[in-house]
């Protein structure tokens, strides 16, 4: 069977532009699933460089599923870029030391927790992902989108800040491809669907559930 290895780096020949992420990604903070790829019009090696605020002291993660599709510029920011905005002032004084080290005794900073990129979601040209989204299997986000609050399993969402344009397919259908899980299946068996995977979502399920 002729498919193309997951731990290739670059999975088209003669283009070093695209790659399977989870190969370029060494963040120990950071995990990316089997065929995610990412997209970049100079450098794959950009992806990293645009998870902004990612430290090892906040103790966040990024997590991406398999078989998503990320476009060049996707930024993602994390939870050490959040400041006191419930206080008198946002400025952080206890990280410049000396006499304002104990500025921040008894208090923390907000983490919104991890950042979670579902299986087979679509994430568009310049999309913004802010701390501690969820986006959930089978998502579309629209190019230059500004995603501040969890998006719900195949939705399409676009705008500043992203809200949903509207459902991929019903409530029924959506159920019925979550049970199924597609991305979890042997590579044997998605190889065998892929023609319906890339077609209509009855003939899919139909074929899938006999």
């Amino acid at each position: 069977m002729a498919v193309v290895d997951p731990s290739t780096i670059f999975p088209l020949a003669g283009y070093d532009r695209l790659c399977f992420l989870k190969n370029v990604v060494d963040h120990p903070q950071i995990t990316v699933g089997d065929y995610t790829y990412y997209d970049d019009f100079e450098d794959v090696a950009n992806f990293q460089r645009r998870v902004r605020y990612l430290f090892d002291f906040t103790g966040d993660h990024l997590r991406i599923g398999k078989f998503c599709m990320l476009a060049s510029g996707v930024e993602f920011i994390m939870n050490g870029a959040n400041h006191l905005a419930q206080a008198v002032s946002a400025y952080p004084f206890a990280v410049f030391g000396g006499d304002w080290a104990g500025a921040m005794a008894g208090k923390t900073y907000p983490n919104k927790g991890d950042t979670t990129v579902g299986n087979d979601v679509w994430v568009g040209y310049r999309a913004t992902i802010m701390p501690g989204v969820s986006i959930g299997h089978g998502a579309i986000i629209g190019a230059c989108a500004v995603v501040t609050r969890d998006v719900p399993p195949y939705a399409i969402v676009g705008g500043n800040p992203a809200r949903v344009i509207r459902m991929r397919f019903d409530a029924d259908t959506v159920a019925c491809l979550l049970a199924l899980a597609w991305w979890d299946w042997p590579i044997e068996k998605i190889t065998h669907f892929a023609p319906l995977l890339t077609g209509d979502v009855t003939a899919f399920l139909a074929a899938a559930e006999e």
